[in-house]
């Protein structure tokens, strides 16, 4: 028995209607200039915004580094879509893994044992949500990057008075001399 092969595209959903599916997937409109000097301009702005609070607690890793970071992994999620457009197909998320993978190994370097405390997870975890908040921008998902900043500086800011009031550091371990 043959299956029969039909395609049709309605609104920026493209169909293809086999003999057993009907699959439908979002077609979306080609990247335009404007469109990438407008993510790139909120990565930007993501990435200050978080780099302000780094950078106010004296983090290594401060304003420059996360602005760095997410204008760059915006840029990388704008070509992921963008070759896939003019290459008529490919993977557009093959780009976006590794910037994934590759912040887990710029986080690492941010992170210091000093005796028995380990300084820069915060940090660490600052730059690999930044890079995430760039990809959702890229990709055009403002809502969803709007969202994550937000309880992003929820998290550093705000939990920071939090945790400093419910765990003062006179109760912290301290260091174990070093023989």
């Amino acid at each position: 028995m043959h299956g029969y092969i039909f395609t049709f595209k309605k609104s920026n959903f493209l169909c293809i209607v086999t003999n057993i599916n009907l699959i439908c997937y979002n077609d979306p409109m080609p990247l335009t200039e404007p469109d990438i000097v407008i993510r790139l301009c909120l990565a930007f702005a993501a990435g200050t915004i978080i780099g302000l609070e780094r950078s106010s607690r004296r983090q290594v890793a401060g304003l420059r580094t996360h602005i760095l970071i997410a204008v760059g992994s915006s840029c990388l999620m704008l070509l992921s879509i963008w070759l896939p457009q003019q290459l008529n197909g490919g993977d557009p998320g093959r780009i976006a893994a590794q910037v994934v993978t590759g912040m887990g190994f710029l986080g690492a370097g941010a992170i210091i044992r000093l005796g028995n405390n380990i300084r820069g997870l915060t940090t660490a975890a600052s730059l690999w949500l930044t890079a995430a908040i760039g990809l959702s921008i890229g990709a055009g998902m403002f809502l969803a990057a709007g969202t994550v900043l937000a309880l992003a500086l929820i998290t550093l800011i705000l939990m920071y008075f939090l945790e400093k009031k419910l765990f003062p550091e006179d109760n912290w371990k301290k260091d174990a001399p070093v023989p």
